[in-house]
């Protein structure tokens, strides 16, 4: 009853973006995903599902920080370049080494960059500000203080330090530090599986000619390169008719086989826009109406404790929704507690007035160049919510907010980046 008079009547009351998801989460009780082993060479770009607390110190051993000679600090205290201090030079010490010679009064060794320190030394002198005498003599140009040049055990990473939080998505570093605590397979939370379909009458598959009234199905592949792009793993529905059998049917069999099911199309309140009054029977749609353009008619729904999201279906509107919502539910899901951007933003002049209505987030897409040293961001002019080229054609996107009304030609306004830059 509820769904039919919202396609009798139209969006009489919409939410603001921010409101959609804090409504969302409360009413949702999402699911955390599971936790599974993987080795270190499938880490990268996974969530940690634990705590990594080194077990190790890293050194493992005081080690020298640059090439030149390993000392005992006070037999060079005084040492200058017209005040050279003679040593004797008693032994080498190589990357890999085991030290096999003891450092003694008026004593040095050469060492490497990385090489363990000899016993009996606390610094090293750079090679810099030496000079070897003979096989056996080096003059010291520069005192050493107790401890200069040397990385000593633990100085790195100290046994029992919590090093990686639970919640941690791996970039590089990351995967390199578990390396070296000795980590060769780790906990990280599994990969979330997003059903994707796309509903509507008029869809065909691609490769097929359309007739007149007939669209190819694009949404399905953008939504779901986008899932793939954020870490998900895609299940395809195919099509689905406006039929509400059919569509019950294909969102059983997401529910079944994905954590998230993400529906294009059939989303709004025309009279064939079915799918909000499915979804409400087999769960609840929690919010339907979103103060955002393009995406307005996107709805967030939960289904056994399973985010059910409804996109609208123009391509532009569906894949704009998509990032301002999907990422941040998976992320949720996946345990991660600080949001993380997708793109880099600048900050750019705006070539002309960009208009937008008080309390609707508005998304417009710009293109970015650099011109005599400044970024300027010019709207696009053909940018309707169905014209997907003007997404190949923007390099950014500005979001006004919804307290702003428009943005002015020549104010600076931050851009989020889509593509790379173009320079003139």
């Amino acid at each position: 009853m509820f769904m039919t008079d919202v396609r009798m009547k139209g969006f009489k009351e919409r939410i603001d973006v921010e409101t959609a998801l804090k409504l969302f989460f409360e009413k949702a009780d999402l699911k955390k995903l599971e936790s599974e082993e993987v080795s270190l060479w499938e880490a990268y770009e996974r969530v940690l599902a634990e705590d990594i607390i080194a077990e190790v110190d890293i050194p493992h051993f005081n080690r020298s920080a640059v090439d030149g000679y390993a000392v005992r600090s006070m037999d060079t205290f005084g040492a200058s370049k017209t005040n050279p201090i003679l040593l004797r030079v008693v032994g080498e010490v190589e990357i890999g080494d085991k030290p096999s010679v003891k450092v003694g009064k008026g004593e040095a060794v050469r060492v490497a960059t990385g090489a363990p320190l000899p016993e009996g030394c606390d610094a090293v002198v750079m090679i810099e500000y030496t000079s070897k005498l003979d096989d056996t003599t080096v003059e010291i140009y520069k005192a050493a203080t107790p401890g200069g040049n040397v990385s000593r055990i633990g100085e790195d990473v100290k046994a029992g330090e919590l090093i990686l939080k639970k919640g941690t998505i791996l970039q590089p570093q990351d995967v390199g530090m578990l390396a070296a605590l000795g980590k060769t397979r780790i906990k990280v939370v599994r990969k979330p599986r997003v059903a994707v379909l796309s509903t509507g009458n008029e869809l065909i598959e691609p490769g097929n000619k359309p007739d007149v009234g007939q669209i190819v199905d694009v949404n399905r592949f953008t939504i779901a390169s986008a899932v793939k792009e954020i870490g998900g793993e895609v299940v395809d529905l195919g099509i689905s008719r406006d039929d509400t059998g059919e569509l019950e049917s294909k969102l059983k069999e997401g529910l079944a086989s994905a954590d998230m099911v993400i529906v294009s199309g059939g989303t709004s309140v025309g009279a064939r826009d079915l799918l909000p009054e499915v979804v409400n029977r087999m769960g609840e749609v929690i919010v339907h109406g979103v103060s955002m353009k393009p995406g307005m008619p996107t709805a967030l729904a939960v289904v056994n404790g399973k985010p059910v999201i409804l996109l609208p279906g123009f391509p532009v509107a569906a894949l704009i929704a998509f990032y301002t919502f999907v990422p941040r539910i998976l992320q949720r899901m996946m345990g991660i507690e600080v949001v993380r951007q997708k793109w880099n933003v600048v900050k750019a002049k705006v070539t002309r007035r960009i208009p937008s209505n008080a309390g609707v987030r508005t998304f417009t897409r710009v293109v970015v160049k650099e011109v005599d040293g400044e970024y300027v961001a010019e709207p696009l002019r053909t940018s309707g919510s169905g014209v997907l080229s003007s997404m190949i054609k923007a390099n950014g996107l500005i979001v006004i907010p919804e307290d702003k009304e428009g943005v002015e030609e020549g104010e600076e306004f931050e851009v989020i980046l889509i593509r790379p830059i173009l320079r003139c």
